[in-house]
């Protein structure tokens, strides 16, 4: 199932799933880590053990650097084995009721990772849905935020031009497709049209 979001001046934003981020061939992935950089389960696991040790090699040498990544933050390193030349790691919210500003956390968290990846002259980045496993941020409420974020930041990124979000199971795509929609319908974001949606 693909929704494609149209953008001005040819950007896109797709949403696209069930599928596995770590055979993406965007120029860079983003991995949802956790502030150590060490891997983990879900995404972060999977993402460490599909592009080999180089990955974390890159995030020891970071995390020497800066200790531990802040929530809403995001580095890069190189793709290791993967099909992705580049991953950007950001550190989602813990959700814990909405009320201690995990909402800005979660839009930060897209921005700064479309940020990194605009400051590196990537053209296109796969987003998997940040902090909707164990960080448990509910996935309807993480959707609308990730979106209205990602297109914000899109329609400002000098070299950005495609962002897709990569998602695990049914229930997620569906949850940020609906998102997608909603978002049109309100008409807060900078402007898009929905281009495609296949089921």
């Amino acid at each position: 199932m693909t929704l494609r979001l149209a953008l001005e001046g040819g950007k896109t934003i797709e949403i696209d799933g069930p599928s596995d981020i770590t055979e993406e061939t965007t120029d860079a992935i983003v991995n949802a880590a956790n502030s150590s950089l060490v891997g983990g389960g879900g995404v972060d696991g999977a993402i460490h053990d599909a592009g080999g040790p180089a990955i974390l090699a890159e995030c020891r040498q970071i995390v020497n650097q800066i200790g531990r990544l802040p929530a809403g933050q995001a580095v890069i390193t190189s793709g290791g084995r993967l099909g992705a030349k580049h991953v950007i790691h950001t550190v989602g919210p813990i959700y814990r009721g909405g009320q201690h500003g995990e909402a800005g956390t979660l839009a930060s968290c897209h921005r700064e990772s479309i940020r990194l990846a605009d400051e590196h002259g990537l053209a296109s980045l796969a987003f998997p849905a940040i902090s909707t496993g164990a960080y448990g941020y509910p996935v309807t409420e993480a959707a609308l935020i990730a979106i209205s974020a990602t297109v914000e930041a899109v329609a400002s990124a000098t070299n950005v031009t495609k962002c897709r979000f990569v998602l695990f199971d049914v229930s997620t795509v569906r949850a940020y497709q609906r998102g997608a929609v909603k978002l049109h319908r309100l008409n807060t974001t900078s402007p898009f049209r929905i281009e495609k949606a296949d089921s």
